[in-house]
Formats: C-alpha cells, structure tokens, sequence
C-alpha cells in the first residue's frame, strides 16, 4: 500500500509540473509534510488568500508532494495604494472591472515601457500629467472598500493572465483620441481595457 502511495504521489507530482499554467510572477512549489497554507504564506511573504486564490482552493487541505503555485508578494502598503486607485477609479463598475483594473497596474509593472514598481506606476508623470486621473485629482487618497481590496488579491493571485490589458478608460470621458487608437482588449462597464 505504501509503494502504492509513493507512486501515485510522484505521477500526480510529474502531472502537475506537466500541466502548471505558466503565470509571470508566480513560482511552483512542492507541498512538504506538514505544510499548511498559513506556513507556505508565511515562508514566501504571501498571505493565505492570495495561496488560495492562485490555486483555486477554498479549503485548507493540501497533500505532500503536490504542486502549487505561489503568487507574486506584494507589500501591504503597494495593495492599499492599488485599493484605492481601484476604488477611485472603478466605483460604481462591476466587481470584474475592478480586478480588470487592478490588473493593469501589475501588467504596467511587468511591461518594458512602464516602472517597476507599484507606486512608479501609479504615480507615472507624462507630459506633466499623471497616468491616472484620481492621482491628478486627489481622490487617490481617498479610502478603498473590502471589495476593492479583494480585487486587488485577486488581480495579484492571477497576474500574468487575462488579455495584458495596460491601459483603461471610459469612452465617454475620454478626451484623447490616442487612447482611442490602442487595441481594445474587452470592455466591462463604463470601462474599456486595451493594450
């Protein structure tokens, strides 16, 4: 019974390297004896949500020898600043366009032509205007919801997928005709996301 175990711990082990997504940000990592996600979070400076999230788990069982996906860390401080651009800029959107937007953020983060960082992102000048309007007028610090935090995680916990959407904007509001010009990507909302 044991070698039976054994063996179908390391076929399920080689399946799952096989069959991992590939995500930019997140790394594979073999569950050891004992592992739970709260040890895994900690050890990787991630939280438990965002380990659940990336794997599409709700429960807290884990198996030694599987393989799961560890997402990007993101600081406290780099999530409450997305947060409240997220709410900022998409109150009154769907939930999705919320995650949509949030996902932005990261893709600018790991795309050539933006800073590398979070806040570089967020608080980018070009032509002597900020990139996003909140941070133009002050509503950036403004408070965020918990639902704006949870899209935040979970634009977190599957960056790397989705459209690679780097920009956003509503079609009403919008004065560039610039904007207009980039490859829409989809449309949620009052919102269009293009790259």
């Amino acid at each position: 019974m044991n070698k039976l175990k054994k063996l179908l711990v390391t076929a399920t082990m080689s399946l799952s390297i096989l069959t991992l997504p590939s995500i930019a940000g997140a790394a594979p990592y073999t569950v050891q004896k004992g592992d739970t996600f709260s040890s895994i979070a900690k050890k990787n400076g991630t939280t438990i949500d965002n380990l659940q999230i990336a794997n599409n788990r709700s429960g807290s069982t884990l198996l030694a020898g599987e393989t799961i996906k560890i997402p990007d860390y993101v600081s406290i401080a780099d999530k409450e600043l997305m947060a409240k651009l997220v709410h900022a800029e998409a109150k009154g959107e769907p939930y999705a366009g919320k995650v949509a937007v949030a996902t932005v953020v990261l893709n600018r983060v790991d795309h050539k032509d933006f800073p590398n960082t979070i806040k570089g992102v967020i608080y980018e000048r070009s032509n002597g205007h900020y990139a996003f309007t909140p941070v133009e007028n002050g509503e950036i610090n403004g408070g965020y919801k918990a639902e704006d935090m949870k899209a935040v995680k979970e634009a977190i916990a599957f960056r790397g997928q989705g459209s690679g959407s780097i920009y956003f904007y509503n079609p009403k509001t919008a004065k560039s005709n610039w904007i207009k010009s980039r490859q829409l990507t989809l449309t949620i909302g009052n919102h269009r996301f293009a790259k």
